[in-house]
């Protein structure tokens, strides 16, 4: 189960904009916890949360630039730069940036997905000042040199072959691949063989110059952490690149997907033990309000071992070892999907269990206890999901780049407290009678496929 109910539909976009340099607490609650948000000049905004009783801080720079945003001949490049900021800045080589990190006992990494990308370190809270000067000299001084270049570029192909080797990695990327066709949204955050062996320091470079802009960027920290004293450090390290009158960048507002798939099959031919599958179709986008029964649906249909795919696939027929459902959002877009990796003779009937399970659901929805039972698991798994100081940070920043706007948790407990069962039933009934697309990797060939 992937759901994303974090945020809320409308975005803050709508709202008035707030004065530069003015904090607005975004929530408080009755522990001490505070979100505090503000906006510095050059378009930069700084998200803060308070966590009482935890020793640690979690530090985040997000940069709202992914795989969506480049063309066929840049694919990849995003994630490569991800990569190539680690190897160096004007002021550290790759070995200090490391050293002073481990010197700390902290942990710092990255991650590049569709529509954003994130540099994070975890840190006690008394060393969260070496945390920003680290994190805000990878993303605006880096040297992007043509060796370190050479070097990443073998470690991405490498990272590659890794997902490639992977059957259940690999199916994921095929399966965007024959939803979304080519497209930004079918193509994988890590490029391919061909376009990353094709690209070139001045490519990179220039990306990095034209995407890591201060209206780009949020500075998310959570824990222990003073709002005040998180918008002095972030000030002192980020200089005279805050000033101007730039304000953030809009909410990314992309195009819809459409409601059929690119290919109605995609095929990855390998000699394995298992076949893993992908069976899905196109769902509804990030900021649309039917989210919450969507994610309410999917837990009932695949989220766990109480849901139905895994009860009637797994449990009653033994059939296969992993089965359940995802339901993604983008910007626009969106893709629900079941999973499931099963020997190759037992493919047909898997598939058809699942067809007749979803058809079923389509017309005649959820049980009342079943609604209450995918609540009660989203919102346990959300609260519990939140305990933690990196887990805070992320919400922060995708609250900020995805949604425009911060939700407070107990507003999106309401939302899901909210959902019936004929909202999940509508949802259900136009998401499952639209065209579906099967993703395959395992031993078949392409006139194997008909018949599935």
């Amino acid at each position: 189960m992937t759901t994303d109910i974090k945020g809320t539909g409308a975005g803050a976009q709508a709202s008035a904009p707030v004065p530069v340099g003015q904090t607005q607490v975004l929530d408080l609650d009755e522990v001490g916890g505070r979100v505090e948000r503000t906006e510095l000049p050059g378009g930069l905004r700084v998200l803060t949360e308070t966590m009482p009783g935890v020793l640690s801080a979690t530090l985040g720079i997000w940069v709202g630039v992914g795989s969506r945003d480049e063309p066929p001949e840049l694919a990849g490049s995003s994630h490569f730069l991800e990569h190539l900021l680690f190897k160096g800045t004007r002021t550290r080589s790759a070995l200090e940036i490391a050293t002073a990190m481990d010197a700390v006992g902290g942990e710092m990494n990255a991650f590049t997905a569709k529509e954003h990308t994130c540099y994070y370190a975890n840190v006690l809270a008394t060393d969260l000042s070496l945390a920003v000067s680290l994190l805000s000299d990878l993303v605006t001084e880096a040297c992007n040199t043509a060796a370190d270049l050479e070097s990443e570029r073998t470690v991405v192909l490498e990272e590659i072959a890794m997902r490639d080797d992977e059957p259940a990695d690999a199916v994921h990327d095929l399966f965007s691949e024959t939803l979304f066709g080519d497209t930004p949204l079918g193509r994988s955050v890590l490029g391919t063989v061909q376009s990353i062996e094709g690209l070139t320091r001045d490519a990179i470079d220039g990306w990095y110059h034209g995407r890591y802009t201060m209206p780009s960027i949020v500075v998310t920290a959570a824990g222990r952490v003073d709002h005040q004293q998180v918008l002095d450090l972030v000030t002192a390290a980020f200089g005279d690149r805050l000033s101007g009158d730039a304000r953030p960048a809009p909410l990314r507002l992309g195009e819809a997907a459409g409601d059929r798939p690119a290919s109605p099959v995609g095929l990855i031919s390998r000699t394995t033990e298992q076949t893993h599958l992908l069976l899905g179709t196109h769902a509804m986008g990030r900021l649309d309000e039917r989210r919450y029964a969507g994610a309410v649906l999917d837990t009932a249909v695949g989220g766990g071992m109480s849901s139905r795919l895994f009860q009637e696939i797994r449990e009653k027929r033994g059939l296969v070892y992993s089965v359940g459902s995802a339901l993604t959002h983008y910007s626009g877009a969106g893709s629900f999907s079941v999973y499931a990796g099963c020997a190759k003779k037992r493919v047909p009937e898997v598939l058809r269990l699942v067809r007749e399970e979803l058809a079923r659901v389509a017309s005649d929805g959820l049980t009342a206890e079943e609604v209450a039972r995918g609540r009660g698991q989203l919102k346990g798994g959300l609260v519990l999901g939140l305990e933690d100081t990196g887990s805070r940070m992320s919400r922060l920043g995708k609250s900020e780049l995805s949604f425009g706007e911060y939700l407070p948790v107990r507003e999106v407990l309401a939302r899901l407290d909210a959902v019936d069962p004929d909202q999940v039933r509508a949802v259900a009934t136009e998401l499952f009678s639209r065209e579906t697309c099967l993703a395959v990797v395992g031993p078949y060939r392409e006139a194997d496929l008909d018949r599935l």
